[in-house]
C-alpha cells in the first residue's frame, strides 16, 4: 500500500480580513498537537483566485483506520480545545474531504 492513499483535504473559509489572526492562532496552537497526532502535512495553502479567504491544508495517511485512529487520539489531547476555543469567530466554514490516491502507469517512476 502507499505511504498516502488517503489524504484529508481540509479548506476553511476564514472571516474577512483575519487570515493573518487565524494562521497565528493555528500555528501555535493546533500544528503542535496535530503534528504529535497527524504528522507533518503533506501541504498547506492559501487561495489566491476563486473563492478567496481560504486556508486549505493536506494530511496522508496510509489508510482509513489510521486516519480515524490519529484523528480520536488528536480530539482527546487536552490542548485541542483552545484551538477550537481560538478559532471558532475566524472560520466562517470547512470543508473536508477524504481523497483516495490512484497509481496511474504514465506516472511511474517519476519523483516529485
Amino acid at each position: 500500500m502507499t505511504e498516502h492513499a488517503i489524504v484529508d483535504l481540509r479548506a476553511y473559509t476564514i472571516r474577512l480580513r483575519k487570515m493573518a489572526e487565524f494562521i497565528d492562532v493555528f500555528d501555535r496552537l493546533a500544528m503542535p498537537v496535530q503534528l504529535r497526532y497527524l504528522g507533518r502535512p503533506l501541504g498547506m495553502f492559501t487561495s489566491a483566485v476563486g473563492p478567496l479567504n481560504q486556508i486549505v491544508h493536506l494530511w496522508g495517511f496510509p489508510d482509513m483506520g489510521e486516519f480515524e485512529r490519529r484523528h480520536a487520539a488528536r480530539d482527546k489531547d487536552p490542548d485541542w480545545p483552545a484551538y477550537l476555543q481560538a478559532s471558532e469567530h475566524l472560520i466562517v466554514a470547512q470543508e473536508n474531504r477524504l481523497i483516495r490516491r490512484i497509481e496511474l502507469p504514465s506516472l511511474s517512476g517519476l519523483v516529485s
